[in-house]
């Protein structure tokens, strides 16, 4: 979770902040003063500062510099008045991301707050690549047995040995498209260059050229500053356009012209700037189908479609389902001091049935979870959520059952229904109070009174 400090002498301002960052996931930190901000940017890891410029008597500028001599990466985003935008200028010059003027809309905090964040991270993640650093690589393999995969691995092996050519990757979601982009980028020759990744369908139009190419100070409002794009830092390595599929026809023209020439130009800009970049493009959607469509450039599609690799969805190479359960147990057992150590026939026969529309993601997300909840040695089919391993349903009447049930009296039939309704939750739920009383929405002293009730075992929460 990304932590967000609000520096701001005003009240409503730190909790207005903090209302809007809050409701959208991050961890919002608050400070009145430069003396309680530098203490909680040098004690906790910060990712992103907002700052007010007028702090009181205290000078906002001097707060950003001590701030920078902390953190020199840091990324502040200035507060200002309407007027003190020269003082806003000021700070950009120190280093300061952006600027924001007061009274600013929920709308383009989040905003502004996701696009600095997003920078951070490609900043961060240039500078531990070009460092050499592969631990990305080694704790994500490509994990699996199947024929599908292997010849998955054969393409990207082949594809990595060439300096220049454009892949196309194509797939649905969670079936582990990115993970073959930066796999194909860590095999190659191009491993000590940064490898940049953008999401194609996350930015407006505007915002999607500027970030992918670049624009000159004054070229649009609030362009303050010159800004290098992500084809011009991805410069000797890889850039990743994650589903490309949903990029506006203008950029796909922008596009399609980088690929042809090699050369982008920035936005506002006169000059062309030669780049050595290898394109990965990713999509989930079917690009034929947008062109028929009149949504995808054919032209572009040919650029991109260099080198096709496609990856099946899980459903269609079940037999790397173990393997993957497998590995992430084992991942997520360390992780969470769990003792699991295998799975049963039953809970792997579930897990190999189910359609999975997730792909792996979800596969690995279930398994995450089932170590968070749970605990071996066995992972058994209660362990499962129940849209893998529903309870099992008690046996339907027929007639002949109800002329059995009829002998019983309707008091009897119903405490067997309900003992074998109970039996089938817990069995569910690996024997667990709580969760068995939520799946059956009733008390968890009503459930425990009708376990005793009916001479089933006591289980512990």
């Amino acid at each position: 979770m990304e932590r967000i400090l609000i520096i701001d002498d005003e009240a409503f301002i730190r909790e207005n902040v903090e209302r809007i960052l809050g409701e959208e996931g991050y961890q919002v930190l608050a400070a009145a003063a430069g003396a309680e901000a530098r203490e909680l940017v040098s004690e906790e890891d910060v990712d992103l500062v907002l700052l007010d410029l007028n702090l009181g008597t205290e000078d906002g500028l001097e707060v950003l510099k001590e701030l920078k001599r902390i953190d020199p990466e840091l990324l502040v985003i200035i507060i200002t008045g309407f007027g003190s935008v020269e003082s806003a200028v000021d700070a950009l010059k120190l280093g300061a991301f952006h600027y924001m003027k007061k009274p600013f809309k929920a709308d383009a905090l989040r905003l502004i707050v996701k696009l600095a964040l997003q920078t951070q991270t490609l900043r961060r993640e240039v500078r531990t690549l070009r460092k050499g650093d592969l631990t990305l690589f080694e704790n994500v393999p490509m994990v699996g047995a199947g024929a599908g995969l292997k010849e998955i691995i054969r393409q990207v092996k082949e594809v990595a040995r060439s300096p220049v050519s454009t892949v196309l990757i194509t797939g649905e979601s969670g079936t582990g498209k990115e993970l073959v982009a930066r796999t194909i980028h860590h095999l190659s020759e191009r491993r000590e260059g940064p490898f940049i990744e953008i999401n194609c369908a996350s930015m407006p139009v505007h915002l999607l050229e500027s970030e992918l190419f670049g624009h000159e100070k004054g070229a649009f409002t609030d362009a303050s500053q010159r800004k290098q794009g992500l084809f011009e830092a991805a410069d000797k390595g890889t850039i990743f356009l994650d589903e490309v599929g949903e990029m506006e026809i203008s950029i796909q023209a922008k596009l399609l012209r980088v690929l042809e020439d090699r050369r982008i130009r920035r936005v506002g800009g006169t000059r062309n700037i030669e780049i050595d970049v290898r394109v990965v493009a990713a999509t989930n959607r079917n690009l034929r189908d947008g062109i028929r469509e009149g949504t995808f450039r054919e032209d572009l599609f040919y650029r991109l479609n260099v080198f096709p690799v496609h990856i099946p969805a899980l459903r269609e190479r079940r037999e790397d389902i173990p393997v993957l359960v497998k590995y992430y147990l084992d991942r997520y057992s360390r992780a969470f001091s769990r003792s699991f150590q295998e799975v049963s026939p039953e809970a792997l026969a579930l897990l190999e049935e189910y359609p999975w529309p997730g792909n792996v993601r979800e596969l690995k997300n279930v398994i995450e979870r089932t170590c968070i909840m749970h605990d071996g040695p066995r992972l058994i089919p209660g362990h499962l959520p129940r849209e893998i391993s529903p309870p099992a349903a008690p046996q339907a009447a027929t007639p002949e059952t109800a002329l059995a049930d009829l002998q019983l009296g309707l008091e009897a039939a119903t405490d067997r229904y309900e003992r074998q309704l109970i039996a089938a939750a817990l069995a569910t739920t690996g024997n667990n109070v709580l969760q068995t009383a939520q799946l059956l929405k009733i008390p968890r002293g009503t459930l425990r009174y009708k376990m005793s009730r009916h001479g089933l075992d006591k289980p512990g929460d």
